[in-house]
């Protein structure tokens, strides 16, 4: 097999394996149940680069508490800090084995959740 056939196919195992892994993460958040958590900031540690968020929540019926990393956009200000009455929630996909997943962050306010425009 020549070299750059030999490329070509490894290309395509990689691209097949990411489609695999994205396509799973899509069907668990199509199936799984999707529920909102309470979440608090915590001081990130995660030797990682990117911007994020990281934050604690309590999961119903689990009795524990987990930490989550919610990555952020660049230009967006820090969605942790809050002002006094205001709460941040998180959506999250409870997938069968695993991390809940986070989907997207909202303030509740006054009994109503808004979601965070990004």
């Amino acid at each position: 097999m020549k070299p750059a056939a030999r490329g070509l196919l490894l290309a395509g195992l990689h691209l097949a394996i990411v489609a695999a892994l994205g396509g799973k993460l899509l069907l668990d958040r199509a199936l799984r149940p999707r529920i909102w958590v309470r979440a608090a900031p915590v001081d990130p540690d995660l030797p990682i680069r990117g911007r994020y968020v990281r934050l604690q929540v309590d999961l119903p019926g689990e009795g524990g508490r987990r930490i989550l990393a919610y990555f952020i956009p660049e230009h967006v200000p820090d969605p942790s800090r809050r002002v006094p009455g205001e709460e941040l929630w998180v959506e999250v996909t409870l997938p069968r084995r695993g991390p809940p997943r986070p989907i997207r962050l909202a303030v509740k306010k006054d009994g109503g959740f808004t979601p965070l425009p990004f």
